[in-house]
């Protein structure tokens, strides 16, 4: 008996030897490579299951990590999943000093795993995970803490952790969908360039822990293929996989955020011959258009079939045909805005059955009959698109997002609570078939020969001929002499010809100098120049004097600016200019002087803070001074600089906008211009770093910068914040305005709630990403005044933060 268990404990010894032998051999020692084309070019786990290295993608290579079979690779990890793909050149090393790195074809190294401290020793596991070890045999850096669409059975996704999609089938960079694991306990998919706002989100787990926080919540996918959401130990939500084998030998599961959008659970169930059986068990959605931004702008998702597809809204065009979920932009001329009856003309209506969108609408009303939703839409020269529901009608603005339209429901209580659109069309297109029918035939060519016809035609010819010369040299002689008249009167004045385009006095260079006691008090410096008090007519009027003081071709082009653009506005709004001096080349101009000093003093330096009534007095004084500039003025102007420090207050506490000399003056057929990057950062317009044209929408971001900097009494970017969130101004009202919190921004101060939102709205719109989702300044105007509604803004875009 002695000697059998001797035997056995024996064998037991060779045993347990042999599978630690088995366990080392399958161990990544320092100095291990890999090469895309040579052997090996990867690591597999001790079971083959899974393998870390090089697979192919297109015509480079990437490094990841894949599930084994004979059909085909399925990838579950991308390491640096955004950077270009490598040649057949590239190396993966485990260095001698414990680093993981790839080195490109042009030798450039990257980091692919950031560990804490020098790796020992590396392995791939039969569990998916690719492990660095420290010589101690603890764990320094795992893939399954960097997941990138992919968790396999054993991975959690932790609190605040994300998936993303991959962008193609030949590329696994980071797509347009993403899945997050939010630290309020809820599982939300997104499209991936949005933020956490309900208004995006396109499916949730509805596991939100309403007033409470779960930074312990995360996402498991356990080992026989349950999808769980877990509290510490507690199960708070679960998807059964529904398999009937759970033989960990040979099904394996992963969870995938797929290139559509969807979240879905596979299992891979192997058999003798090598090859994987791959079964969908769960999904988070069967309708693909329910995807958020599965089509862009202007389109609108449908089946054919079963199949998914995107098509253009009426109106519009695809930007791209080939790449159709980049959207469609709209191909009719705009015909304006001149009353309802003039607008009508130019538009039609065209209805559609089944459409529904994720906007809010800027307008919802009650309206018993469907005719009268879409004629309101027709006369509004803001709608873009109308929806009528169960006796309301809501209008929207262009581009329209997150479109879709659902199939035909063959239930008739909900075929009556169904969606009808109406989209506003111009009845020309820009590149019409018909205006080309309208060009009239060329008339066919005549000849003649008769002789009498002939003369007729020489003498008329001749006589035109004649009175044509006559003519111009009559002309040609008096415009000679307007000119040397007008030459000789711009001798006399020497005021470069100013006097003819505005009404303003002509100031000698001592008359300034003296009035401003040889420009003693500096009141503040400018873009080109300093401004100085001064003192006119025995020190009765004080005024402002700007001097510029840059280069003399720089400061000409300021100085014509200024006067071309403020000689000839007048607006209660707008700081005015009286007069200039032009002696050789010194160039100062005399303004209207404002004793309170900037909107910026106010706001960010004054110990009293301007109460909630001067706020919004102020808002809407430089509104309407942006507005006169816009659309009132002979001519558009852009003043591409509106911020706190432009905008002076007078006596009376009044808001003007001052400082033109980076305004750009448009033509009169202009709306939009090129130009290099002018004004303040942290007002810019993002068009201003894009090659696009500039117009004045990028005034409207400027202001809503403005407005939430007056709404709460502080900078736009604040550093020494207690609360991390309220470094970014936009991003922080954001967030108040989502969470039902306005109070906080503006510190305990009473407030009309109503006129906030409706303040912290318009701010919002105004500094969207996209200029054609800002309102007009005119709109603006209106519903800080309260004429018209105020939608609720969406989140503010990542260049706005």
């Amino acid at each position: 008996m002695a000697s059998i268990s001797i035997i056995f404990l024996l064998l037991f010894v060779s045993f347990v030897g042999g599978r630690v032998k088995l366990i080392v051999s399958r161990q990544i020692n320092l100095g291990s490579s890999l090469s895309p084309t040579a052997q090996p070019n990867s690591w597999p786990s001790p079971s083959g299951r899974f393998a870390f290295g090089f697979y192919q993608k297109g015509s480079g290579f990437a490094v990841g990590i894949w599930l084994v079979s004979l059909d085909n690779k399925t990838v579950v990890w991308t390491a640096n999943r955004d950077d270009p793909l490598v040649t057949s050149s590239a190396v993966l090393q485990l260095s001698k000093d414990g680093k993981l790195l790839l080195q490109t074809g042009q030798g450039e190294k990257k980091l692919i795993a950031n560990a804490i401290g020098s790796a020992f020793f590396a392995s791939m596991l039969d569990s998916g995970n690719f492990v660095l070890y420290n010589k101690n045999s603890g764990v320094i850096w795992q893939s399954f803490d960097y997941p990138t669409h992919t968790i396999v059975g054993g991975q959690t996704l932790r609190s605040r952790g994300q998936l993303f999609s991959s962008l193609s089938e030949t590329a696994d960079s980071t797509g347009r969908y993403r899945l997050k694991m939010q630290d309020d306990g809820n599982l939300v998919l997104y499209p991936a360039n949005t933020n956490d706002a309900s208004v995006d989100a396109y499916w949730s787990s509805d596991t939100y822990r309403y007033g409470s926080r779960c930074p312990k919540c995360e996402l498991y996918l356990n080992n026989t293929g349950n999808l769980h959401i877990m509290n510490d130990t507690d199960s708070i939500w679960t998807r059964n996989s529904g398999a009937i084998n759970n033989d960990n030998s040979t099904t394996i599961y992963r969870a995938t955020l797929d290139l559509d959008g969807i979240f879905r659970l596979y299992t891979h169930v192997g058999n003798d011959n090598g090859k994987v059986r791959v079964s969908t068990v769960w999904s988070a959605l069967s309708n693909a258009c329910e995807v958020k931004s599965f089509c862009g702008f202007n389109s609108f998702c449908t089946f054919d079939d079963v199949q998914p597809y995107c098509n253009c809204l009426p109106g519009s065009d695809f930007i791209d045909q080939n790449q159709r979920s980049l959207g469609c932009s709209r191909n009719f001329s705009e015909a304006g805005c001149k009353g309802g009856a003039a607008v009508a003309s130019s538009y039609s209506i065209i209805p559609m059955e089944n459409m529904r969108w994720g906007d809010h609408p800027y307008f919802k009303a009650q309206m018993l009959v469907e005719d009268d939703c879409s004629l309101s839409c027709l006369e509004d020269c803001n709608c873009g698109a109308a929806i009528y529901k169960d006796d309301y009608c809501m209008k929207h603005e262009l581009p329209l997002r997150y479109v879709r339209r659902d199939l035909p429901s063959s239930n008739r209580e909900e075929e009556q609570h169904s969606y009808k659109a109406f989209f506003k069309v111009g009845k020309r297109n820009i590149e019409s078939k018909s205006d080309a029918n309208l060009i009239p035939a060329k008339p066919p060519t005549v000849i003649t020969t008769s002789p009498k016809i002939v003369t007729q035609i020489l003498l008329i010819t001749s006589g035109f001929t004649v009175y044509f010369f006559v003519a111009t040299a009559i002309s040609s002689f008096f415009i000679f002499k307007v000119r040397v008249l007008r030459y000789k009167r711009l001798l006399e004045n020497e005021n470069l010809g100013l006097n003819e385009e505005v009404t303003l006095r002509l100031f000698s260079y001592h008359e300034l100098k003296r009035a401003t006691n040889d420009f003693k008090e500096e009141l503040g410096k400018g873009s080109f120049g300093a401004v100085y008090k001064g003192n006119l007519y025995k020190g009765k009027k004080l005024v402002a004097v700007k001097r510029l003081e840059k280069l003399v071709e720089e400061g000409e082009k300021e100085f014509l600016a200024e006067m071309r653009a403020i000689g000839r506005t007048h607006h209660r709004n707008l700081v005015r200019l009286l007069g200039y001096s032009a002696e050789d080349s010194k160039r100062l101009l005399v303004y209207e002087y404002m004793s309170n000093g900037s909107l910026a003093d106010l706001l960010f330096k004054s110990s009293r803070r301007p109460d909630w009534n001067e706020r919004v007095s102020i808002a809407l004084d430089v509104a309407r001074g942006i507005l006169y500039l816009h659309e009132e003025c002979e001519a558009p102007i852009i003043h591409c600089d509106i911020k706190p420090q432009n905008i002076l207050m007078d006596d009376f506490r009044t808001a003007k906008i001052s400082d033109f000399g980076l305004s750009k003056l448009l033509m009169a057929d202009q709306t939009r211009t090129f130009t290099c990057i002018r004004g303040t950062r942290g007002y810019l317009a993002p068009e201003w770093y894009k090659n696009t044209p500039i117009s004045v929408k990028a005034d409207v971001y400027s202001y809503g910068v403005v407005l939430l900097e007056i709404v709460c009494c502080r900078r736009n970017l604040e550093i020494d914040v207690v609360d991390p969130e309220e470094i970014v101004l936009s991003t922080w009202v954001y967030n108040c305005l989502v969470a039902r919190r306005l109070d906080k921004l503006v510190n305990g101060l009473e407030v009309d709630k109503r006129t906030l939102e409706i303040m912290v709205n318009v701010g919002l719109w105004c500094i969207q990403d996209e200029p054609a989702l800002r309102p007009t300044m005119k709109r603006v105007v209106s519903m800080l005044e309260g004429i018209i509604d105020t939608a609720v803004a969406p989140c503010p875009t990542a260049s706005s933060m």
